[in-house]
């Protein structure tokens, strides 16, 4: 649970610290208000890949110990992030190069590309994570459970 909650922290700081980023950077290079720079989206993208799933998934954690499935939590661990800070580096390069008036390679397309690999299967590897608790969470066939001051 402590890397869950370390990981979201440290992606928390690292969208705001992007959000900061594309502010200041689009400002001293002049570049226009309405146009689009990829930029923007790193932010949200730390935020919300980042931060809220990594405190969402410790809920889930709390709550039906994913962990116990040692090996898909820890993949799903390790794949996703990989991915989160793949996708959101290409996001700040391309964005960069936007922002400077620079071409951008193909190369930077397919390698977020591949983040979205990553984030995608590690996404999978927490449903089977989340699956396989479920199922050891459930109660047993017929078994009704007890309510308070039924």
């Amino acid at each position: 649970m402590q890397k869950l909650f370390y990981a979201a922290f440290a992606y928390m700081l690292a969208g705001v610290a992007s959000g900061l980023f594309y502010r200041e950077f689009t400002k001293i290079n002049d570049f226009p208000e309405g146009q689009f720079t990829q930029l923007g989206l790193a932010h949200t993208h730390l935020l919300t890949l980042g931060f809220i799933v990594p405190l969402i998934v410790l809920v889930l954690e709390k709550v039906f110990t994913l962990s116990r499935s040692r090996k898909l939590f820890d993949w799903f661990f390790w794949l996703y992030n990989a991915g989160v800070i793949l996708t959101s580096a290409m996001l700040i390069w391309h964005g960069s190069l936007t922002v400077l008036g620079q071409e951008s390679s193909k190369m930077i397309a397919g390698i977020a590309g591949l983040g979205h690999i990553l984030l995608t299967a590690g996404m999978l590897l927490l449903f089977l994570a989340l699956r396989r608790a479920l199922k050891q969470h459930a109660p047993a066939a017929g078994v009704i459970p007890e309510t308070a001051n039924a």
